[in-house]
């Protein structure tokens, strides 16, 4: 059949007929987003299904798969539509996607929903094979490898093994769910029966999508998760969408300002931003108007600031923004070592951009040059200035490499045939990456080359301070924005 995106899929349902549906359907992507799509396409199916038999929902967090097959084939015993649906599905998840059923586990225990939390740390222990003492505190480290955006204070991942505990909730077998399903798709249901899968996450890559897509429907609920200008004006429309429907249900208003504000305080999370809208319905009463102030005097800063807010800022030397980012970040548990790590490759970078600017190539760049100008004029400089920074950099390593003492001629050829030069000393590694150099050498106006330098000598110290016990790293951290930020 096809794939489509959520925003055609009304328009889909208006075409149908209920001959015309799908055997299966896959929907995935935001949670609130396929959950509308599920439930518009459960209204078609079994309109009132309050106390139909006709329904029948599984938990896909324990992936009870053949479970979900066995009723899809079993005929209904009324003559009409059964419908099978396998809600939460953690299916396409495999043991390479470790770190993403954490960070599922920690941002559901971060909204205070440990049942769900629990779930997806299930699921994850279920795939690794592991058992809770495998995950205890004395063994964590070894068997779940926890990246330190994701570990922090890894108390959370206490709380939610004693919650799977006190409810003596077992940990799913591991079985080959993916390859059940897909001969399960591709066989076909009995006339009339349908099953639905939604899930957060897919790799298109498996057979089983195929599978799907193939013999059934898909629907694409995502929404773009990256910074670039493109992915944060379809986050801002999905907000905006989900504003307009809550305020006409409950006929309050709310102007473009107010929504600027209240989206910069929450940040791209659905749940989060509609949780607060409720608060701000709720908090304002019989008044239709949601102001600036009602955002203001209600909502907590939920957004999560990724670390290249702080590191634009130690850019523009601007200390007041570098350390409300600062401590942002440390607020949700970034290891300090990871931020500073950011700030070295930021100092690195503008170091790098330093050397262009004073050799020959850099004759072209000035701080007033328009974008359009850049691209003709100074890119092309820049890729000839890293091509020759290459071509030395191949010389050096070639010349290292010619130990002839104890080495043939073709062992020194092969050894010099692997050799691959360190491409991050290049400013920009690809013409496509035009936009972000072009900032990184306005930034690079903020300061001089000695300053740089000096700087190297400051992060090298925080280094140590950070590795050692018994100092404060919020302090450390401040200290080395205070100085890099100093106009002095």
């Amino acid at each position: 059949m096809t794939e489509i995106n959520y925003k055609e899929f009304k328009n889909y349902l208006q075409k149908r007929d209920k001959d015309g549906f799908a055997p299966v359907y896959l929907i995935y992507g935001e949670e609130l987003i396929y959950k509308t799509v599920f439930e518009e396409l459960l209204d078609q199916l079994i309109p009132d299904r309050s106390n139909s038999l006709n329904y029948e929902p599984v938990d896909g967090a324990n992936e009870y798969i053949y479970d979900a097959i066995e009723r899809v084939n079993t005929f209904s015993l009324l003559q009409s539509s059964k419908v099978v649906a396998v809600i939460n599905s953690q299916i396409f998840y495999s043991k390479q996607d470790k770190a993403a059923l954490l960070k599922k586990a920690k941002d559901e225990y971060d909204i205070k929903d440990i049942k769900k939390a629990s779930k997806y740390l299930l699921g994850l222990l279920g795939l690794l094979n592991l058992s809770f003492d495998d995950i205890d505190k004395e063994n964590r480290s070894k068997t779940l490898k926890l990246d330190s955006a994701i570990s922090g204070d890894d108390g959370w991942l206490d709380e939610i093994i004693d919650y799977c505990l006190h409810n003596k909730l077992s940990i799913p077998v591991a079985k080959d769910n993916i390859k059940i399903l897909q001969d399960a798709v591709e066989k076909g249901f009995p006339a009339g029966n349908h099953l639905i899968v939604t899930t957060g996450y897919v790799d298109k890559r498996r057979n089983l999508f195929k599978a799907i897509n193939n013999n059934g429907m898909i629907v694409d609920c995502s929404v773009p998760k990256g910074n670039r200008l493109a992915d944060k004006k379809a986050q801002e429309a999905v907000l905006y969408e989900r504003t307009e429907a809550k305020l006409a249900q409950s006929k309050k208003k709310m102007d473009k300002r107010t929504f600027a504000v209240m989206s910069e305080i929450t940040g791209f999370d659905l749940h989060t931003f509609s949780n607060n809208l409720e608060k701000l319905i709720s908090y304002i009463g019989d008044r239709s108007d949601i102001t600036i102030n009602d955002v203001n005097s209600v909502l907590k800063r939920t957004k999560t600031d990724p670390i290249y807010e702080l590191t634009n800022a130690i850019g523009d030397r601007n200390a007041e923004k570098a350390l409300f980012f600062l401590g942002s970040l440390l607020s949700q548990s970034i290891h300090p070592l990871q931020v500073l790590t950011s700030v070295i490759n930021l100092m690195r970078k503008l170091l790098l951009i330093k050397g262009f600017v004073e050799s020959e190539h850099g004759g072209s760049w000035n701080a007033g040059i328009q974008y359009y100008q850049f691209q003709k004029a100074v890119m092309p400089a820049i890729q000839k200035y890293d091509g020759a920074l290459l071509d030395r950099l191949k010389d050096w390593e070639n010349m290292l490499a010619k130990d002839t003492d104890n080495e043939s001629p073709k062992k020194i050829k092969d050894k010099a045939k692997k050799i691959k030069p360190a491409t991050d000393l290049l400013i920009a590694k690809s013409a496509g990456q035009a936009y972000p150099v072009f900032q990184m050498l306005l930034k690079s106006e903020n300061y001089t080359r000695d300053e740089l330098l000096d700087v190297f000598e400051l992060l090298s110290r925080a280094d140590m301070l950070l590795k050692s016990s018994g100092h404060n790293p919020r302090l450390i951290l401040e200290d080395v924005i205070f100085h890099i930020c100093s106009q002095e």
